[in-house]
């Protein structure tokens, strides 16, 4: 590998590292070319949040965006010396991954410049797809697959994380004046816009999120489907995910729903048993997939 490209992948590396809390354990299970090509497309994504999240003005985030795609075309003959998107044109290239997953993202993650309210779970779920369905996409190119309902399940599995996102950021999200909760939702349910920019925790709002876990836990259900599906030296990685994500609803439930006083996560200690775990049931025989 040339140096310049290798320097790429090493800054996309250091960049997940630092970056990505819970991604990065499970990269680490990966064969060291696809580990290389998911911290490509890991840090692709990085740069798409990074745009809407600082604070800019929204026709400097919509101009960066553009900066986006010209690199992102630029990246596919080799063209640019960014060290994301000579890393990612590289591995879009050596997995044969489709140009178009990397544009829905930017396409998801530039909705959030302008477009802070979901009015019902459709409209919710086809910003998911975007921001995190087509990132399940890309990784099971990366993780090579046979069977067509792959993609249906790591849709489903982009999903659920998503979900799961959506509720453990519900306080910093409602900061930034984002509300991902379908608004006809929580209209059902008697919780008000108001109550969740000031963190109101009751019985409303535990009932509107105890149906959101269980939304987000049947997503999760249909992602495990997933794991037989693609290669074998690939499968810890997707379980850990999962893996570290149910957890994640659990901690949300056993805290009665209040993620409003601490932002619910894994300690290092855990995330490193856990990941020991799964990997090593990942490498045992599936058993046939109930169809």
């Amino acid at each position: 590998m040339a140096t310049d490209l290798k320097q790429a992948y090493e800054h996309c590396e250091q960049l997940t590292k630092s970056q990505a809390k819970n991604f990065y354990y499970a990269f680490r299970t990966l064969p060291a070319r696809k580990r290389r090509a998911i911290y490509a497309a890991y840090a692709f994504c990085r740069i798409c949040d990074d745009i809407v999240d600082e604070d800019r003005q929204p026709e400097e985030k919509r101009r960066l965006f553009e900066d986006t795609r010209r690199l992102l075309h630029q990246s596919k003959n080799g063209e640019t010396a960014h060290p994301v998107f000579a890393a990612l044109g590289d591995a879009t290239k050596g997995f044969d991954i489709p140009v178009r997953y990397f544009e829905e993202v930017i396409e998801g993650v530039e909705m959030d410049i302008d477009h802070a309210r979901f009015q019902d779970f459709e409209e919710l779920r086809g910003y998911c797809y975007k921001v995190a369905s087509t990132v399940g996409l890309i990784s099971i190119e990366i993780f090579g697959y046979d069977d067509p309902s792959a993609k249906e399940y790591a849709i489903d599995f982009g999903l659920a994380m998503q979900l799961t996102n959506i509720m453990r950021d519900l306080r910093e999200d409602s900061q930034r004046g984002r509300i991902y909760v379908p608004v006809d939702e929580l209209v059902s349910f008697g919780y008000s816009e108001r109550d969740l920019e000031l963190g109101v925790t009751n019985e409303p709002f535990r009932d509107l999120m105890r149906y959101q876990v269980a939304r987000a836990r049947q997503y999760f259900e249909s992602g495990r489907r997933l794991i037989p599906l693609v290669s074998a030296q690939s499968r810890a990685c997707p379980a850990v995910l999962i893996g570290f994500y149910s957890a994640i609803l659990d901690r949300i439930e056993a805290s009665d729903y209040d993620v409003f006083q601490q932002r619910i996560g894994l300690s290092v200690r855990e995330k490193t048993l856990l990941m020991a775990k799964l990997w090593a049931t990942s490498l045992l025989p599936a058993a046939p997939l109930k169809r």
